[in-house]
């Protein structure tokens, strides 16, 4: 099967975020549907706008200011947003994120906690209309419940994985304050639902870009087993490995992208690699900025852009010098070197892998996030769709998943096939992995940065899989994986990077907080371990 897609079916998906709830806590505010039932008897054509106000949620819930895709990344390993001379500090968030100082009371954990509730009680609101006649769908009505239990149940997932211990709530009429579940209770609910509603999926990849079809619940399956033993203590190594199978051998049609940066450019919906994205659009589906938050304000030139950027975050040195210089994904991936002018050529800035300090950083320093191609006159909201979930992602869990269970050579073979494209045009044999390398550590100096560069540290020779946690940063880096991915190997817990030491109560940032104001609002809920503040 060939993977057909236009922008005509992005566009639909994209549609308009609606005005949920601020958390499930609120349930008694009233909430108007776009949706007119009056005289309204939809078809099959109206489907994508009764469920577009769920899926258009999702675009503040990922690259929001302060969102999944920076707590997933500030948190973490590859990225840092250190002061600059134009600001940055912002009373220390960046630098607490960093450090793993954040508290209950920190705007930052927040965010996804009252994004993913936003998204939830979009879901049950329409999910309430259609039950209660007032959306009156009936060929479709089980597809389309199936669906944005979907939608739901991803949400909950991301909760899960962020915040842990959290309620449950599927009732929209239900006002009651929500009884909180473990972190084991959210994860049986979670998997149980995308169970039950695959059969009543679509296996079509052409007309369900951006939505959840039965390979993205597959290929979301496959992503909770690979963490279930850090969601619940028990391992799905083997759950992992039939999921991706059903995937990679179920004739859905994807497949590696021929390039690597066309996954990731202004018409990213046409790459084959694509199971599932958060849909962005210049003006219709504005949010993704985060061009804006990693380019020097001198980079407007470069792109003759209609904004100005706001010089942020950057890469951290130590990761950056893990590349292979002749793996391709450093270019693809990383912004380093003189940024010439669109018109005259001449240099405007020259990013440098040099970061002294969280506290004390010049504009060029730092390599700066080049991934989410960026097009001349680019607005400041990017047309860039988000990749959620794609092929090398289910090839990688896999691997990883066979490689936790001693096929290490099976494991290199799929990593392999990903790394092929990186070495192509350099230097073939390079792609070449082996199981012996993927048993060995990581090449990732860890340590505390000196501010001359040097690392004072332990490395990560002693890291459990080490190599293969390599192949993750260099596939996946600034896809909003590394944060999951290092507390599954452990490093999160126990290593040093940059100006980062593993927290006195390293275990219990694991997760984050419940936000404060939810507890104050509702009495039903418990703080996670080691938040006294």
């Amino acid at each position: 099967m060939k993977i057909n897609r236009n922008n005509t079916i992005k566009l639909l998906v994209i549609g308009l975020a609606s005005l949920g709830l601020n958390s499930c806590l609120n349930l008694d505010e009233e909430v108007y549907s776009e949706v007119l039932a009056t005289n309204f008897d939809p078809t099959e054509k109206d489907i994508p706008s009764i469920i577009a106000p769920v899926y258009g949620s999702f675009r503040g819930l990922m690259m929001g200011w302060q969102g999944y895709f920076d707590t997933q990344e500030e948190s973490a390993d590859i990225i840092i947003t250190p002061a600059r001379p134009n600001g940055w500090y912002d009373g220390g968030t960046y630098l607490r994120m960093h450090q793993h100082n954040w508290t209950s009371l920190q705007w930052q954990p927040t965010n996804i906690w009252q994004s993913a509730y936003r998204s939830i009680t979009t879901a049950n609101r329409v999910m309430s209309q259609i039950e209660e006649g007032e959306i009156p769908i009936t060929d479709q009505k089980d597809a389309v419940m199936a669906e944005l239990r979907a939608a739901r149940a991803f949400a909950y997932y991301l909760l899960m994985d962020n915040h842990g211990n959290v309620p449950i709530v599927t009732d929209f009429k239900d006002v009651s304050l929500p009884e909180q579940k473990s972190r084991k209770e959210v994860y049986d609910f979670v998997v149980s639902e995308l169970k039950e509603v695959m059969p009543m999926l679509s296996e079509d990849v052409n007309n369900t870009y951006g939505q959840f079809n039965k390979w993205v619940v597959q290929a979301l399956l496959a992503k909770i087993y690979l963490n279930s033993e850090v969601y619940t203590g028990q391992a799905a190594w083997q759950q992992c490995i039939e999921a991706c199978d059903a995937v990679i051998m179920g004739g859905a049609g994807y497949s590696l992208d021929d390039n690597y940066s066309d996954i990731f450019n202004w018409e990213n919906h046409n790459s084959p690699e694509i199971i599932f994205a958060i849909p962005y659009d210049e003006i219709y589906g504005t949010g993704n900025t985060v061009h804006m938050k990693t380019l020097d304000p001198q980079s407007r030139f470069v792109y003759n852009m209609q904004a100005g950027p706001w010089g942020g975050n950057c890469a951290v040195p130590q990761f950056i010098n893990t590349y292979d210089p002749s793996d391709t994904r450093l270019d693809d991936t990383w912004l380093l070197g003189p940024q010439l002018h669109a018109s005259t050529g001449e240099p405007m800035i020259t990013y440098v892998n040099k970061v002294p300090s969280m506290a004390g950083t010049e504009s060029n320093q730092g390599a700066r996030i080049g991934k989410y191609a960026i097009k001349q006159g680019a607005t400041g909201s990017l047309d860039n769709d988000f990749p959620m979930l794609r092929y090398a992602d289910v090839l990688m869990m896999k691997a990883e998943a066979l490689l936790r269970t001693g096929r290490a050579d099976e494991a290199a073979l799929l990593v392999t096939e990903v790394r092929q494209r990186a070495f192509r045009s350099t230097d073939p044999s390079k792609a070449v992995v082996t199981g012996a390398e993927l048993l060995k550590g990581s090449s990732y100096q860890y340590g505390i940065q000196n501010e001359d560069g040097t690392v004072t540290g332990t490395g990560g020779d002693d890291i459990e899989f080490g190599r293969f946690l390599d192949e993750l940063g260099w596939e996946f880096a600034a896809e909003a994986h590394r944060r999951q991915d290092i507390i599954r190997f452990g490093v999160f817990q126990t290593k040093s990077w940059f100006n980062h030491s593993p927290h006195a109560q390293a275990d219990t940032r694991t997760l984050f907080p419940i936000p404060n104001d939810e507890i104050n609002k509702n009495p039903k809920l418990t703080q996670n371990p080691g938040y006294n503040d």
